[in-house]
């Protein structure tokens, strides 16, 4: 199973953030833009990769634990940036040091479950909006994220998610993403 460790957004933030993006799928390229389906966004704190089905109950065992010993902590989407020009994001704002830390937390416990957790970036708090399928300028789309600054929300989970490649060969097919677990933060 395709695993990931994460905070999904509440819906009244989702929403928010589809009504601030939706002027930027209106300037240059944007048809050239993957755009990510707001039903699908989260935050990754850990991305675990193929992960054997015999190791799921000491991952969700420590998941739990990671879990429960961090606080439920406020955030807001806020800002903006790019990856190069391959990737659109919205940032965070708020107790991003907890978050952190709970991103840590999960990565540790899944390398003690005996999960290979990717280990190639360092934690960035960030939800990704668009992805480039061609040569596209994001700068534009970064600078018109700059000032945004969402209303506050309580991250008071932490979920495990299974990821589900598309397969049907259909064009601008994406992902599919499922709860294989959840854990309410300080629990």
């Amino acid at each position: 199973m395709r695993l990931f460790a994460a905070v999904l957004p509440p819906e009244a933030a989702v929403v928010e953030l589809t009504d601030a993006t939706a002027s930027l799928r209106g300037l240059p390229g944007a048809e050239r833009l993957r755009w990510t389906e707001p039903s699908g966004w989260h935050f990754t704190l850990a991305f675990l990769g193929e992960v054997d089905p015999e190791l799921l109950p000491e991952l969700t065992e420590r998941l739990g634990r990671a879990a429960h010993r961090h606080p439920p902590h406020e955030l807001r989407f806020a800002g903006g940036g790019r990856f190069g020009d391959r990737v659109l994001w919205v940032g965070a704002d708020g107790e991003r040091t907890i978050l952190r830390d709970l991103a840590r937390s999960a990565a540790a416990g899944a390398r003690r479950a005996g999960v290979a957790v990717d280990t190639t970036h360092d934690f960035r708090p960030h939800l990704t909006l668009a992805r480039a399928a061609g040569p596209v300028n994001l700068r534009p789309y970064a600078e018109g994220l700059a000032g945004f600054s969402g209303t506050p929300w309580t991250v008071a989970r932490l979920e495990l998610m299974r990821s589900r490649l598309p397969g049907g060969g259909v064009p601008g097919e994406r992902p599919r993403y499922e709860t294989v677990a959840a854990w309410e933060l300080g629990g």
